[in-house]
């Protein structure tokens, strides 16, 4: 569909600058200490005035060079699963292409609608995260690609393209559910998928004119900065609060979408 030139392109002044900045540093510092930095990078593009589609497809592209440093970390443990994996980064492809599809055929107003709603099951999600990661099996090594697990996967993926928060709560449940192996072997596939499903999005939504280059460009470097930083903060921070903070800012996002 063709989308109209927004203001969003325009140059920003300094106030929005710092406040993306700040906003992108704690995105980063969210996802390496709790996950759930998603709400935090929407809200702050949302809140400035950027439309609700283009900000979505924004925050992906922020997103992106995390997911890729979280996958480096894992790259010792692909050895053992890599041939599995590809098929379930085929399903993956798939679905975020059938998901970030979805999302351009609904305008602005459309997926305003949906907003509150998504927040609102996201934030659910990432609050049950803890109660929903595998048990550990330790001795037993991952086996992936099974047909169920596929299925799930692709199902996962039209969401993750569709709307990014809380993706990879719901993917690392899944793939407990339906692969075997200890949590950080999950993570670390969890972690590949994510890639995969980011970078087919920011395909189709750079392709679709939906991404506010000034704003990403603002971000990407908080969001470097706070999910290095993250580990410091990791040390010294209680996890919980993190997660406290994550739920809080998505029942306040969803509650003033619902008002909107």
């Amino acid at each position: 569909m063709p989308w109209p030139q927004i203001g969003d392109r325009r140059a920003l002044d300094i106030l929005t600058i710092i406040l993306l900045f700040v906003a992108g540093v704690f995105t980063g510092m969210i996802n390496a200490v709790a996950g759930g930095g998603t709400f935090l990078s929407f809200g702050a593009l949302t809140l400035i005035g950027v439309p609700p589609v283009v900000a979505n497809a924004t925050s992906s592209i922020t997103q992106f060079p995390g997911y890729i440093t979280s996958t480096l970390a894992y790259w010792e443990d692909f050895k053992t699963f890599w041939r599995g994996a590809i098929a379930l980064s085929l399903a993956s492809i798939a679905g975020a292409l059938l998901g970030s599809w979805i999302l351009l055929q609904l305008d602005n107003p459309q997926f305003r609608t949906l907003v509150p709603w998504l927040l609102l099951a996201a934030t659910a999600l990432f609050a049950a995260g803890p109660y929903l990661k595998p048990k550990p099996k330790p001795g037993q090594q991952a086996s992936v690609g099974s047909f169920f697990g596929t299925a799930m996967q692709f199902v996962t993926a039209i969401y993750g393209g569709f709307f990014g928060a809380g993706m990879g709560v719901m993917m690392l449940a899944s793939l407990g559910l339906s692969q075997a192996g200890d949590y950080h072997r999950l993570n670390a596939l969890k972690n590949m998928l994510a890639v995969v499903i980011a970078a087919v999005a920011i395909v189709v939504f750079v392709s679709g004119g939906v991404v506010a280059w000034p704003q990403a460009i603002v971000m990407i470097p908080g969001v470097a900065l706070g999910g290095w930083s993250g580990v410091w903060v990791a040390k010294r921070v209680p996890q919980t609060v993190m997660r406290w903070i994550v739920i809080a800012v998505g029942l306040l996002l969803a509650v003033y979408y619902f008002v909107k």
